[in-house]
């Protein structure tokens, strides 16, 4: 990282935009970020926050052209397609050699692995790597996140990017091997994503019975029910005063972005001949939350919400 003065951040959304601004404050001295967004006042908003550090870009390729290492954080396959094989504005048309590319982005393998191989074809000394994360929005403003690295910890570009990502994150895992990272993700957000869906299902259980909430979600911290989501991210209101779910759903992660993740993981089961139990009903319950006018557009835990999870419950338990 002490060697990397200037790199390439592309994509400044919910998650994206606190990274960045972490990278801006930890960077060594003497380094600069170069930002695209297609959202320019975003863009703006940083820039003008760190003068002297942060520097705007017209498009992808410029940031490629700049950098040294690049990082992308887009919502989807198809973003990471535009980001580098755009015929006129693609990073893929900057020079890449010895270069670094990671993208956080949570997408398929199939176009993880193509955007991997078109690099490596045109340019062979650089190095493209998918690090998808975890941690939400919260976890992305903390520098908390875990990136989950595809490729293995003997791999000669490991300290160094290990190095930058520190800067942005709590854990870093090398998993293995090219979209092996996206594998840990999608298993990670299926997983979870069930685990939201049941502490939802079982707090609202408690509250119809006549249980407080909030004496519930303690016994599940102490008991075989604890989980993250329970603790840090309860779909309850209330119960964990930082979490989305007692600012009304609001910012987190989205529901169309786990049910984009569930289905990537439904689809990854398929193709490796996993079976599951609860896929089809975990996407079916996500999909319609997502399109639900209640729920559409907030934080994933708002699957509380969308099956019928009493909001109001203080006044029963005062």
């Amino acid at each position: 990282m002490a060697t990397s003065r200037a790199i390439g951040f592309i994509g400044l959304g919910a998650m994206g935009y606190p990274m960045a601004e972490n990278l801006i404050k930890k960077m060594p001295k003497g380094s600069k970020i170069y930002v695209f967004d297609l959202d320019e006042d975003c863009v703006g908003k940083l820039c003008s926050a760190a003068v002297g550090k942060a520097e705007a870009c017209a498009n992808a390729r410029q940031v490629a052209e700049r950098s040294e290492i690049i990082l992308s954080m887009v919502p989807e396959g198809s973003h990471v397609r535009e980001v580098y094989l755009n015929p006129s504005e693609g990073a893929l048309l900057a020079d890449l050699s010895n270069k670094l590319v990671i993208d956080c982005s949570t997408i398929d393998t199939a176009t993880s692995l193509e955007i991997r191989t078109r690099i490596s074809e045109k340019y062979p000394s650089a190095n493209f790597y998918d690090a998808p994360v975890s941690g939400g929005v919260l976890g992305a403003q903390n520098a908390s996140m875990t990136f989950m690295l595809g490729c293995a910890e003997d791999d000669p570009n490991f300290s160094r990017i290990h190095g930058l990502l520190s800067l942005m994150g709590g854990s870093i895992f090398a998993c293995g091997g090219p979209t092996l990272g996206l594998t840990a993700k999608l298993c990670n957000n299926y997983c979870s994503g069930l685990i939201a869906i049941a502490t939802a299902e079982a707090l609202n259980i408690g509250i119809r019975a006549g249980m407080d909430p909030r004496v519930l979600a303690k016994v599940f911290s102490t008991s075989l029910a604890q989980s993250c989501i329970n603790d840090k991210f309860n779909p309850v209101p209330r119960i964990c005063p930082d979490a989305p779910s007692s600012h009304d759903y609001k910012p987190g992660f989205k529901v169309g972005l786990m049910r984009k993740d569930f289905a990537l993981a439904v689809d990854t089961a398929e193709r490796v001949g996993a079976n599951l139990a609860l896929g089809e009903k975990g996407l079916e319950v996500y999909t319609g939350a997502m399109q639900d006018e209640r729920c559409k557009g907030l934080d994933s835990r708002v699957v509380y919400r969308y099956l019928g999870g009493d909001e109001e419950w203080e006044q029963r338990f005062a």
